[in-house]
C-alpha cells in the first residue's frame, strides 16, 4: 500500500521536536524506512540525533539523496495560535502545526515517495535520506555530521535534492540552484570615558562608531552576477548600554550582517571590514575591534542535469516552468555542496516559522509526485 504523505506529515507534527529535542520524529522515520528495506543508522552528536538511511548498495556510483530536517523553531505564545501547535489539526484544506510547512510535510513527502520508489519499482542504485534534527539550531551537529560520518563510513551520495520550501506564492514557480553567504559580525569600538561637559577630556567613541557604520552602509559590495543579486550588508543594532546623558561612554557595540554572492567570501569580507575599521581608527584615535561568523559561503550548482531533471519533473506535474533561483537565507545546502552537487525544492513557504503556521494538504501529495517522477526518471 502506498505511504499516504499528508498521514505522515501529521504523525511527523504531532511530535515535539523543537531543536534539539528529537521529540519522536526520527524514531518515527527510522520505524518507517526500516520496514521497507532501508539501512538505517543514527548519527548523534553534540547531543543532536540524526537518521541516515539507505536502501541500495553503498557507494553506488548512481546514489540519490534526500536532505532534510524535522526539527522546528520554538512556537512562541501558545494562546496566540488558534489551532494546537503540535497537534496537526485539519480545516480548510489546511494541516495546521509547527513544521508543517518548514519541513515536516518536505521529509514526508519524499520518504513516501523513496518508499513507494524502492517497494514498486526497485532500481540499479541506491537512494538515501539524511535527515537532521539541527537545522534551525547552530547546525554545527546536523547535516555537518551526517556528512563527516558518510565521509568515515563510505557513504556516497551523487546527487541530492533539499526538500526546504522554496516556492514564494506558486507551487512549483521556483527551485534554489545556490544560496548567498551570510556573515555577522560583532564591532566594538573603544574610547575613553568622560563627562560630557568635558569632551576634551574622554575619547568619544560614538562619532567613530557613526563614521564606521556610514562607510561599510555606503559602499556598494558589488552590481550581482548572472545568478545572484547584488550583495547587502544592514546593521542590526548600535548600541552603548549608557543612561546617563552627562557621560561620554568608553565604548559602542554595534552588529551587522553581510549577505552575500559568490563574488566574495568570509575571508574576504573579514579583511574589508578590518582595513575599513583601520581607517576610521586613524581618524578618531579610537582602538576598534571586530568579531566575526560565517554562517555560509556563497555556492551555486550550474544550471545543467540536475536542475533540468528537477525542473522537468516540477512542470510535469504543476504545469509551472520554475525559475532557477538562489534568494533568500542559507540552508543545509550549504553544507551538502561540499559532497555532491546539490539543488532545492520544496512547497510553498508563506506561513514558515509564524503562528498558526500551516501547509495546503493538497500541495503535499502533488509534491510527493514530483519527487515520484525525480527519482524515476533518474533511474530510467
Amino acid at each position: 500500500m502506498p505511504v499516504d504523505p499528508v498521514d505522515l506529515t501529521a504523525r511527523l507534527v504531532r511530535c515535539p521536536s523543537v531543536t534539539p529535542d528529537e521529540g519522536g520524529a526520527l524514531d518515527l522515520l527510522q520505524a518507517l524506512l526500516t520496514d521497507a528495506g532501508f539501512d538505517c543508522t543514527r548519527v548523534d552528536r553534540g547531543g543532536v540525533s540524526n537518521l541516515f538511511a539507505r536502501w541500495g548498495p553503498r557507494g553506488h556510483a548512481r546514489t540519490f539523496g534526500f536532505n532534510g530536517h524535522t526539527d522546528v523553531v520554538p512556537i512562541g505564545r501558545a494562546e496566540d495560535w488558534t489551532h494546537d501547535p503540535f497537534g496537526a489539526e485539519r480545516e480548510d484544506g489546511f494541516l495546521y502545526g509547527r513544521g508543517a510547512t518548514d519541513m515536516k510535510s518536505g521529509v514526508a513527502a519524499f520518504a513516501a515517495a523513496a518508499v513507494d520508489f524502492v517497494t514498486e519499482t526497485p532500481p540499479e542504485g541506491a537512494v538515501v535520506l539524511a535527515i537532521t534534527g539541527d537545522e534551525e539550531g547552530d547546525s554545527v551537529d546536523g547535516t555537518a555530521a551526517l556528512l563527516d560520518w558518510m565521509g568515515e563510513a563510505g557513504e556516497r551520495l551523487s546527487v541530492c535534492l533539499v526538500g526546504e520550501p522554496t516556492c514564494p506564492e506558486t507551487m512549483g514557480e521556483m527551485i534554489k540552484i545556490g544560496r548567498r553567504g551570510s556573515l555577522n559580525a560583532w564591532i566594538t569600538v573603544r574610547g575613553k570615558q568622560g563627562h560630557s561637559a568635558y569632551p576634551h577630556r574622554a575619547l568619544n567613541p560614538l562619532p567613530a562608531m557613526a563614521r564606521l557604520a556610514d562607510r561599510l552602509s555606503s559602499h556598494a559590495l558589488d552590481d550581482g552576477t548572472d545568478h545572484f543579486d547584488p550583495s547587502t550588508l544592514a546593521f542590526v543594532t548600535i548600541d552603548t548600554g549608557n543612561r546617563a546623558t552627562n557621560v561620554i561612554p568608553a565604548e559602542a557595540r554595534a552588529t551587522l550582517n553581510i549577505r552575500f554572492n559568490d563574488r566574495h567570501d568570509g575571508e574576504s569580507l573579514t579583511r574589508w571590514l578590518r582595513e575599513e575599521a583601520a581607517a576610521v581608527d586613524a581618524t578618531f584615535g579610537t582602538t576598534t575591534e571586530i568579531g566575526v561568523k560565517v554562517s555560509g559561503e556563497a555556492f551555486l550548482t550550474p544550471p545543467g542535469p540536475l536542475s533540468d531533471l528537477v525542473a522537468a519533473a516540477v512542470e510535469a506535474e504543476t504545469g509551472i516552468a520554475p525559475v532557477l533561483s538562489t534568494s533568500g537565507g542559507t540552508s543545509d545546502a550549504r553544507f551538502v555542496k561540499d559532497h555532491c552537487p546539490v539543488v532545492e525544492f520544496g512547497l510553498v513557504g508563506k506561513t514558515m516559522h509564524a503562528v498558526d503556521e500551516r501547509v495546503e494538504i493538497a500541495q503535499i501529495g502533488q509534491l510527493k509526485a514530483i519527487y515520484s517522477r525525480i527519482l524515476i526518471e533518474y533511474f530510467a
